[in-house]
């Protein structure tokens, strides 16, 4: 029984700790605001989900549902601003996406408390029972709402950036990006210093305190040097086309064949390996952004070939 418990426990934290995209920025934001005013406007108003009272209403029925409806609109306009800034996009997960999302219901609950009095002529308004009220009542359609949202949403993001399979075949012959192809790398032991061939280097891995270096030949020979990534990441920063794509891996993009993932990461392939190579969440833009210089760098000899995306 506890090994059962433990498991399920272990698969809901996995699940929390998954990757989320962060969607309160930008249009995104505003986006989402106005399609929840409309929602709730229309849900309040036709439907009517609790009780409605006609001679306490201080204002038109109407009005009142529009007001209902500002609220959250204006909640989630500012939250994001307020409290998270833009520093929490890049590594934004399932488990916080909850707790704002609770926060958010709980703030909307306690704000339709406050203007209680502007719509409604009951003597009790400034009570715990009607705070209670607003509160729960939020949480009931607010769930309701934001499931609704959360898979118009999921739908529209995963036929934008869903890819199955993208060609990017960018070169799979040796490379020819500048005159200076050895590159001397110095180690944290002197006399494991090393010169690099940037025409056969494809990819580095880190592992731990030493880092393998794959080569084109062989299908990707490897080779282990006693060096961070970090470290070799910084004596190569000035090669456009050798880029950090994940904390563990820095990739030559000129031997790039094809992409496939959405927008919670990539998996790339490289000419001469087999496997695939991580592109974490927060590289993808600068990805993207290299992908569409490196093919004129890497002197390719074939053309970007585009595949086809998923439809949602």
């Amino acid at each position: 029984m506890n090994k059962v418990y433990s498991t399920f426990y272990g698969k809901i934290l996995r699940f929390l700790s998954r990757p989320y995209t962060y969607n309160y920025h930008g249009r995104n934001l505003w986006r989402m605001a106005a399609l929840l005013f409309i929602l709730a406007s229309l849900f309040n108003y036709l439907f009517q989900p609790f009780t409605v009272y006609l001679p306490e209403h201080k204002i038109n029925y109407l009005w009142i549902s529009l007001i209902h409806a500002c609220v959250p609109f204006c909640v989630i306009s500012f939250l994001p601003f307020c409290i998270l800034r833009f520093k929490a996009q890049n590594n934004w997960n399932v488990r916080k996406e909850l707790l704002l999302i609770t926060l958010f219901l709980l703030l909307v609950g306690v704000f339709q408390f406050l203007i209680r009095d502007m719509i409604y002529d009951n003597a009790n308004n400034w009570s715990w029972r009607y705070l209670y009220e607003e509160i729960r009542n939020t949480f009931l359609t607010g769930v309701l709402l934001t499931l609704l949202l959360a898979a118009i949403n999921y739908n529209i993001f995963h036929h934008k950036s869903c890819f199955n399979h993208e060609v990017l075949d960018i070169s799979g012959n040796a490379i020819d990006i500048t005159n200076n192809k050895h590159v001397f790398i110095k180690t944290r032991v002197k006399s494991e210093a090393f010169k690099l061939d940037l025409d056969r280097f494809l990819f580095a891995k880190a592992d731990g305190n030493y880092v393998e270096l794959y080569l084109n030949e062989q299908e990707g020979k490897k080779i282990v040097k006693r060096i961070s990534l970090t470290e070799l990441s910084t004596t190569l920063v000035q090669y456009p086309n050798i880029m950090r794509t994940h904390r563990s891996y820095l990739v030559n993009l000129c031997y790039l064949k094809s992409r496939e993932g959405n927008a919670q990461g990539y998996k790339i392939k490289l000419h001469h390996y087999p496997k695939k190579i991580p592109v974490s969440r927060k590289m993808m833009q600068e990805f993207n952004q290299r992908i569409k210089d490196v093919e004129v760098l890497c002197h390719s000899s074939q053309k970007l070939a585009i595949g086809t995306k998923i439809d949602g």
